[in-house]
């Protein structure tokens, strides 16, 4: 008999068949060629990331100097960035705006491939990298994971493309998950992010491919930097009723704000009003004023609302700074003119600093808690409401703090907070924004009509 290769099987009992199938497939020079590639691909992924990881905190650390040397070149420097980057990406690099899951997402959800060729084509990739480095430099509110994903997808979908791998959204989503545990040294967010965002489902004939890109992806990582906590390791004491009031506060106003985040992304970016029609078909006009507003609200922050904000979350994670009420609403602010202005940049730090300082503000309510704890529940809740995928946003905190503590807390928050943005956005935020694609996709596609 043979099996659906074609291969001709020894006859007799099942088991010798077995044997003969697995003798065959382990012999193979075409597929050892075929998993050595893969290999090298999820290597490829875990060296990427560490360096893109390594050029962006440079980027931010030079945002901090620029903004303590003189805060106000920020009102030149910010707008100029923003109107040459979006025109950059409008004109020539189509498909490296925004965060790079929604390309990644929209990549995949294309069986046949053609727009991964371009979402995730390497000149696209390459130059998301260098807009977004350059654009955390010059004060842009963004992060550097979103783009790590697409980089992750366009490694394993290049490397797929090589080795005649036939399942490509497969690998795709592969590289998102190794991207995310890459990002933040998080390797059981990555797979639990391929399962919940990136597919919405679990295929269990993919399971084992994302496993193994993000084990050797994380090897990799692991060799090279150590194991590292994205936020270094948060001790809280929090508990009785403070912290359970704590964490229905968090999930109420977090839940909220993450959607009504989420809603204005999305209007920004979709809605077929005039205005924004106009606004979005002249990207150095609106990069120039994004800039500028995002500008001024970094100078009125202190430069909070510029950057990922990520040196300013740990401080508020570990109880240690002080903030007026309304920066969480002016680092949104920041976030949103930064994504809808159309640079390349992630959302994922941002956010994460957003709900930092969210929790911070809601300690202040409750006398004797934990200002850390409260601050970590704000996060969680936050991020979970935007990215609607409360399992990865948990584990991604958790595994990000290392605070064993706060597991149930984090858990109720992140439920409750992404259930909350669900009523109020349906649409999970990134596959709305992937539809994006999708309609450019098919306009392209569509023959023009004959006058």
């Amino acid at each position: 008999m043979a099996d659906g290769n074609g291969v001709r099987l020894g006859g007799g009992l099942p088991w010798r068949a077995d044997i003969e199938r697995a003798r065959i497939l382990w012999s193979s020079p075409l597929l050892w060629r075929r998993r050595g590639v893969f290999l090298l691909g999820a290597v490829a992924v875990g060296l990427v990331s560490i360096g893109f990881a390594y050029v962006a905190d440079a980027a931010q650390d030079y945002y901090h100097r620029l903004f303590a040397w003189n805060a106000y070149a920020l009102l030149l420097i910010t707008p100029a960035t923003f109107a040459l980057f979006a025109y950059a990406t409008k004109r020539w690099f189509d498909g490296a705006q925004g965060s790079g899951i929604p390309q990644a997402i929209a990549a995949r959800r294309h069986q046949d491939g053609t727009l991964a060729r371009k979402l995730l084509a390497p000149n696209v990739t390459i130059a998301k990298v260098v807009m977004t480095t350059l654009a955390l430099a010059a004060g842009a509110s963004i992060g550097r994971e979103g783009p790590t994903v697409q980089i992750g997808a366009c490694i394993m979908f290049m490397v797929g493309s090589y080795a005649g791998i036939g399942r490509q959204p497969g690998l795709i989503l592969a590289g998102s998950a190794a991207g995310i545990a890459g990002a933040f040294n998080a390797p059981l967010a990555g797979v639990l992010f391929a399962i919940e965002e990136m597919a919405h489902s679990y295929d269990r004939r993919l399971s084992s491919l994302v496993v193994a890109c993000v084990v050797i992806s994380g090897i990799t990582t692991l060799l090279l930097v150590g194991n590292y906590d994205y936020f270094g390791v948060v001790s809280s004491s929090a508990k009785g009723w403070s912290l359970w009031i704590a964490v229905v506060l968090c999930a109420l106003i977090g839940g909220a704000m993450g959607a009504v985040f989420s809603r204005l992304l999305v209007f920004l970016s979709m809605a077929p009003l005039r205005w924004l029609k106009w606004m979005r078909a002249r990207p150095l006009l609106t990069g120039a004023v994004c800039g500028l507003i995002v500008a001024v609200l970094a100078i009125a922050t202190g430069g909070f609302a510029g950057g990922s904000a990520y040196a300013e979350a740990k401080l508020l994670l570990q109880g240690g700074a002080d903030q007026p009420w309304w920066y969480a609403p002016a680092k949104l602010a920041a976030t949103v003119l930064s994504s809808a202005s159309g640079i390349p940049g992630g959302l994922f730090s941002p956010s994460l600093s957003i709900g930092a300082s969210l929790g911070t503000n809601l300690a202040q309510l409750l006398p004797g808690v934990d200002i850390g704890a409260v601050a970590l529940l704000g996060m969680a809740a936050y991020f979970a409401a935007v990215v609607q995928a409360p399992l990865t946003a948990f584990i991604i905190v958790l595994e990000m703090t290392d605070d064993a503590g706060m597991t149930v807390p984090l858990m109720a928050v992140t439920l409750l907070a992404a259930g909350l943005s669900r009523l109020i956005t349906p649409e999970p935020l990134y596959h709305a924004l992937s539809y994006g694609f999708d309609a450019k996709e098919e306009s392209s596609s569509r023959p023009e009509a004959k006058p």
